[in-house]
């Protein structure tokens, strides 16, 4: 059961990225990064997004932070479901109907990590760099993951990655969606258990 809520949460947030990238209306950060970077290198974004979690693993060394299953199959599985959803989602031409895919994908981001979160089985790429880099810093988790926010879209914009409206209502709602995501994950979990 755990690793098929890990499977759908990131399934799902991999959907999500899908959809931000299809409305045409910004990306989140790391998606600007992977946008430049497949610019430059002819990979599909999601194979990109894929390398840049290698990546990033590889700067857990020096971190000492510990991979688990999840943080495997984060990299794997959201990679595989931006390239094999992405060609079947619309792309609106439409300025409203392009904020509201790019919405609805940040909410299912949101909802996605909260299922995965859940799950307990490994941090993402992407949130053990942050943990680690916390632990290793000192810094308050919000300075931390904001520096890597901001330089990873000022390099994926610097490399021609998409920076729109989307990127600054991911920064401002995905908190929210992760919040709301978990409360009905873990409300719905508890009424399981009854």
């Amino acid at each position: 059961m755990t690793l098929f809520l890990l499977s759908l949460g990131l399934t799902l947030f991999g959907l999500g990225e899908a959809l931000m990238i299809a409305a045409g209306f910004g990306v989140s950060p790391w998606l600007v990064l992977a946008e430049g970077m497949s610019q430059i290198t002819g990979f599909s974004i999601g194979l990109t997004t894929f390398f840049i979690s290698a990546m990033v693993l590889l700067l857990w060394i020096p971190l000492k932070q510990t991979p688990g299953l999840g943080t495997l199959l984060n990299a794997l599985i959201i990679a595989l479901v931006i390239d094999c959803s992405l060609p079947w989602l619309p792309s609106p031409q439409a300025l409203f109907f392009m904020g509201l895919e790019c919405l609805a994908g940040i909410v299912m981001v949101g909802f996605g990590s909260a299922i995965y979160l859940m799950a307990h089985l490994g941090p993402g790429p992407r949130d053990g760099l942050m943990t680690g880099l916390q632990r290793v810093t000192q810094y308050p988790i919000a300075r931390v993951r904001t520096s890597i926010e901001i330089a990873v879209v000022m390099l994926g914009f610097f490399l021609g990655g998409t920076v729109g409206l989307g990127t600054l209502v991911f920064a401002f709602v995905i908190g929210p969606s992760v919040s709301a995501g978990l409360f009905v994950v873990s409300n719905l979990s508890s009424d399981d258990e009854r």
